[in-house]
């Protein structure tokens, strides 16, 4: 028989840097986690990946247990990696900030895309581009579709 889910927790830590100071702690202490145990569990499997931004769905059991799913990290913040960029502008329709192109997009989207609501690459770049572009950030070269 598989167990009752109670709820989820979702949140976005760095790789292998995960400590029981907020937001970790309060988040999973308020449904009675062990934080310690999430936090060695976490950052064991985030090894290859320290300082990326990562989002994980935790998935909370009745019984205290809990299971999560590490996900790739955002398409804003591989994008500011693209760009060498601390942050995008503050006014993106007429303020531009940095530039990527098509082929960087495409690294990005098939990076992404088990995580996307996308059936193919095509419409992952233009989510990606989407995101670049209300970010301040242009794409160059010529579109592939």
């Amino acid at each position: 028989m598989a167990k009752e889910i109670k709820g989820f927790v979702k949140l976005q830590i760095k790789g292998g840097q995960a400590n029981p100071a907020p937001p970790i702690g309060p988040a999973l202490g308020s449904k009675g986690l062990n934080i310690m145990d999430f936090c060695k569990q976490f950052n064991a499997r985030t090894q290859d990946r320290i300082g990326k931004v990562l989002p994980v769905v935790i998935t909370v059991y009745s019984d205290k247990s809990f299971d999560f799913i590490i996900k790739t990290p955002p398409v804003a913040t591989q994008l500011l990696d693209a760009t060498k960029l601390q942050k995008g502008s503050a006014e993106p329709n007429r303020k531009k900030v940095g530039s990527v192109t098509w082929e960087q997009v495409k690294l990005i989207a098939e990076d992404k895309m088990p995580d996307l609501n996308c059936f193919t690459v095509e419409s992952a770049m233009k989510l990606v581009a989407g995101s670049a572009r209300s970010m301040g950030i242009t794409v160059s070269g010529t579109s592939p579709f």
